[in-house]
């Protein structure tokens, strides 16, 4: 089932001669339940694409639908209601804050949201990402997978459709990326969520069931 497309997909940014055309006609289709992996060099319109997915940046034209809903259709107050509730963000910097303990930090989300907290379901999500030990600890006692894992529990939290990942091993060793990665790869499944990840590792490219390829703002190729 798709839960995802992209209609002519376009951002430019500046006028005339500064004119730069970051993502150029976008046309993509995500199903349910989907690992896609976005590649490309720096500069190639792999991060705008993502920020137009996840309804942090407007496009100059074309479309985003999430579950057939054209998210651009939305005010700004919708569709910030719509990233709370159906976008999960992890991004390469863990972007935690420093005055808050791990649990907090997961539950962030929700309180801004005035959501209720699923305790049952946000104790499921730190023991399964190994941070029962750490939940009271602050962000600056946690070595750097530890904070991505939070970084990721913070993105599962809401129960959101899609999590769209920018880098989010970019800053970890090997060993803790493999690991991070088959967390990820477990969490969806077990969840029934999507991914959508930029990522320059062509290991973590090869995990994913399609990889999209971006050069110059063009999707040439998806595999």
């Amino acid at each position: 089932m798709e839960i995802l497309e992209t209609i002519n997909l376009t951002k430019k940014y500046g006028k005339g001669d500064t004119e730069v055309i970051a993502l150029n006609s976008a046309n993509i289709s995500v199903e349910k339940g989907e690992f896609v992996a976005i590649i490309g060099p720096s500069g190639s319109g792999k991060s705008t694409m993502l920020h137009l997915l996840g309804g942090l940046e407007r496009p100059t034209q074309g479309t985003v639908k999430i579950e057939n809903q054209d998210i651009y259709k939305l005010s700004e107050n919708e569709l910030a209601k719509h990233r709370r509730k159906k976008i999960g963000f992890i991004f390469q910097q863990y972007n935690l804050i420093p005055v808050l303990n791990v649990r907090e930090n997961i539950e962030m989300p929700l309180r801004l949201d005035k959501a209720k907290v699923d305790n049952k379901y946000i104790d499921e999500i730190i023991n399964f990402l190994g941070l029962t030990e750490r939940q009271n600890h602050l962000p600056n006692q946690l070595s750097g997978g530890q904070q991505q894992r939070v970084a990721i529990a913070r993105a599962l939290a809401a129960k959101p459709a899609i999590i769209l990942a920018d880098e989010p091993t970019g800053n970890l060793d090997t060993k803790t990326t493999e690991e991070v990665m088959d967390l990820l790869k477990v969490s969806i499944k077990n969840y029934n969520q999507t991914l959508i990840m930029i990522t320059h590792n062509e290991k973590i490219a090869e995990k994913a069931d399609r990889i999209i390829s971006i050069v110059d703002g063009n999707i040439i190729s998806i595999n």
